[in-house]
């Protein structure tokens, strides 16, 4: 497809114009779902499992239901055939046996799963009354990590073992490659659980009427949910409607279908009256979908001047008790994209998926992608060193040329899924952000220390695969005013969706954007279909719908428009608020009069291509030894998206997204122990990076190669800035201490951890010179 790069008569796409919803939050009257209060109102509270694993000999509820306000507690006995929660991605046959049935059904597989509801007048009422649930369980072997489900006797389902399942990714042939070549290395890594923390945790306000159903919360998905939720209640989706309110945030976690999502619904439609349910931040930590969490052992083939031959390796990926809507994705991100933006003809990557007894994994932001870089980019510096070639030059030889385009990435071969790069010179962004940190003037700083601490830089290459199809749809509505409303499927989480929309509809239009009466988003009674936000796609897939929509709706006005005008359709032009004959004078016609005619167009785009934004970011750090402690001088991001709509929202999702894998790669561990409990339930524990830890962070846009398959020419951008924080703070951190010889192959590099990797070494140094 051409895209065309002409200007339009406005030019909002490509302007930093401030976020419009913005005004509203600063004032206080954003609405979120806890902000929904129907009369009637009760409120539900989840009893949970205290115990990782353990089978149900019964549940009491009697005390509960004695206490004030209660008006019911609800187990699986009370809702009778219990449904599960389907797959949503990766749904293969295989992992079906895995799904999460919404409330525990005799047995209980991690902490923090679902066993009754409690629903009373008040929070409070509730949470009292939750606290008298008697649970009788008898506890079971725990199998607390890859390991012991790999070699455990102990199975959490009726199946011959814990493997859910194993996805393969293949390209030529990685077996032969090795044997022939001249280099060849293996390296184990680590990335530790961890999760996405939204300001705002989740929620649920759930309202029956006629048969009907209201659930107030929807996110992300909310026509998937909707298709879910309808079947298990056994009722049409079109009963169902599902309202998305302001989001406070989502990240890939929040907005999947989960237990709760069943749980209220039933509950409203058990007691007759409505029903909300507000997640509490430790409920976060055990209840919505963990991340990360894998091991691999990695190997590289390289000829002696540095082409790499070929990766292979095997990954172990932890996914928790169930396989929930996308557990599996990850993994299959890990290894589909295992290569990047580099050329390797062969590879064949495994990654299996255990069951454990831990809360089940989803998406958090760059999912597989951040595990994959780290895993990637630490071999490859070490493999350079090996060889006795500059990182910096082992990288410059094997990136894929623009003339490659489009490039084969490794195919799934369980999902049969294909995949392939659109346009880029990654060679371009490499090489500014070699220049944007000061490359060669802090080379010399390689291992030095400075003021007590070794200083150290590094630098990785990514891509992010973004817009996943395979369509999305948008309506426009002129209303009687003369203003536009636009409703789209693509879902609000708090990443200025309605800005980005109306800049795009009134260039696509060739209005103001005054003249935008407001985006309308996710909300499953605005159009017959939406397929969400997830996987970078709502610029390009809503973005281009809207586009769609807006072509058709300009025929619409100048069709009306020549009716009142007396001419030709042709011979119309659209004006500010108006439309205008183009020749003899004949007239002008307001929108508002236009608008008569009752106008709506919609629209739609589909593609099954996936857009490739990429680029490099380079990092300058200090590492105390005495402590551990790892400060970051200098953070540089380049990145090229294809079309950038909004430049300052898109520095916004960068610097925010470097930030999060910042936390991952120094702070974030969902740690448990044997027993299977979570040792870091509150943010006391689970540490999170705030606004002073990391100050020293820049971010650089471009949009040198558009995207060749959607009209806009963007690419799906709001994941890149995490996926290669990892690997390249290790590496720096690597560069650092290689007096020491440290190497880092684990995340987090908390401080002390880092600090007995030092010691450790040092240890070594003594052990070696005695």
């Amino acid at each position: 497809m051409t895209v065309d790069r002409t200007q339009p008569a406005n030019s909002f796409v490509g302007s930093a114009i401030e976020r419009i919803e913005d005004l509203r939050f600063l004032r206080g009257k954003g609405q979120y779902v806890d902000d929904v209060n129907p009369a009637g109102l009760l409120h539900a509270v989840i009893v949970r499992s205290p115990i990782a694993h353990g089978r149900i000999r019964g549940v009491d509820c009697a005390a509960a239901l004695a206490r004030p306000g209660v008006h019911a507690v609800i187990t699986a006995t009370d809702i009778g055939a219990v449904p599960t929660i389907p797959l949503r991605q990766e749904q293969l046959d295989v992992f079906r046996p895995f799904e999460q049935p919404v409330i525990a059904v005799g047995k209980v597989r991690y902490v923090g799963e679902p066993v009754a509801v409690v629903v009373a007048e008040t929070a409070a009422d509730a949470e009292d009354a939750a606290e008298a649930v008697t649970i009788d369980l008898e506890e079971l072997p725990v199998i607390a990590n890859c390991e012991a489900s790999a070699g455990s006797g102990t199975l959490l389902f009726g199946t011959a073992s814990n493997l859910a399942g194993t996805l393969t990714a293949v390209k030529g042939d990685a077996d032969a490659a090795f044997r022939a070549a001249a280099y060849r290395r293996r390296e184990q890594f680590k990335v530790q659980r961890h999760t996405a923390v939204p300001m705002e945790p989740r929620g649920l306000v759930a309202e029956w009427q006629d048969g009907r159903l209201t659930l107030f919360g929807a996110a992300k998905v909310p026509f998937p949910n909707r298709r879910i939720l309808a079947q298990q209640l056994r009722i049409a989706d079109d009963a169902v409607r599902m309202v998305e309110n302001d989001v406070g945030g989502g990240f890939g976690v929040r907005g999947e279908f989960y237990p709760e999502d069943f749980l209220i619904p039933c509950a409203a439609r058990l007691v007759g009256r409505p029903v909300k349910w507000i997640e509490d931040r430790r409920e976060h930590l055990i209840a919505t979908n963990h991340a990360r969490d894998v091991s691999c052992t990695l190997e590289i083939a390289c000829s002696r001047d540095g082409a790499i031959l070929a990766l292979r390796g095997h990954a172990k990926a932890d996914v928790g008790a169930y396989l929930r809507t996308n557990g599996a994705t990850g993994a299959r991100n890990t290894a589909q994209i295992l290569s990047g933006p580099y050329r390797v003809p062969n590879i064949r990557m495994e990654v299996s998926l255990h069951l454990t007894n831990k809360t089940p994994v989803g998406t958090y932001r760059g999912p597989g992608r951040f595990e994959a870089d780290f895993f990637r980019e630490r071999l490859f510096d070490m493999a350079a060193g090996d060889l006795g070639i500059d990182r910096v030059e082992f990288r410059r030889r094997n990136l894929i040329a623009e003339c490659e385009m489009p490039y084969a990435l490794a195919k799934v071969v369980e999902l049969d899924l294909d995949t392939a790069t659109d346009s880029g010179d990654y060679r371009s962004t490499f090489e500014r952000c070699l220049t944007e940190i000061g490359w060669a003037a802090k080379a010399p700083l390689q291992g030095e220390m400075v003021d007590g601490r070794y200083h150290g830089t590094a630098i990785g290459c990514y891509f992010e695969g973004g817009a996943s199809g395979p369509r999305e749809h948008a309506r426009l509505v002129l209303e009687n005013d003369g203003r536009v409303s636009v409703h789209v499927g693509s879902s609000a989480n708090g990443q200025g969706l309605e800005t980005a929309f109306a800049q795009i509809a009134a260039d696509a239009l060739e209005i103001p954007m005054e003249r935008i009466r407001g985006v309308f988003h996710g909300s499953t009674d605005l159009l017959p279909q939406g397929f969400g936000t997830y996987s970078s796609r709502s610029i390009v897939m809503g973005g281009s719908a809207i586009a769609a929509a807006a072509a058709k709706l300009r025929d619409m006005i100048r069709a009306a428009a020549a009716q009142r005008l007396g001419c030709k359709p042709r011979d119309v032009d659209i004006v500010e608020d108006g439309a205008r004959a183009r020749d003899d004078g004949l007239g002008f016609v307001p929108l508002s009069e236009i608008a008569k005619a009752g106008l709506v167009a919609d629209g739609a785009f589909a593609s099954p291509h996936r857009t490739y934004s990429y680029g490099a970011h380079a990092a300058h750090v200090a590492v105390d030894p005495a402590t551990g402690h790892v400060e970051v001088l200098d953070y540089v991001a380049v990145e090229d998206v294809g079309r950038i709509i909004n430049p300052g929202m898109l520095h916004g999702q960068a610097i925010g997204a470097i930030v999060q894998g910042l936390g991952g790669a120094f702070l974030e561990h969902l740690a448990y122990d044997e027993h299977g409990q979570l040792l870091t339930g509150s943010l006391a524990d689970y540490l999170m990076p705030s606004a002073s830890d990391f100050s020293g962070v820049r971010a650089i846009a471009l949009e040198e190669k558009p995207a060749p398959h959607n009209p806009l020419g963007a690419k799906g951008a709001g994941e890149g800035g995490i996926i290669p924080v990892g690997g390249v703070i290790a590496n720096a951190v690597a560069a650092a201490l290689r007096p020491l010889g440290v190497e880092p192959r684990e995340l987090p590099l908390s401080p002390p951890r880092l600090w007995e990797m030092i010691e450790k070494a040092r240890q070594q140094r003594r052990m070696g010179s005695s």
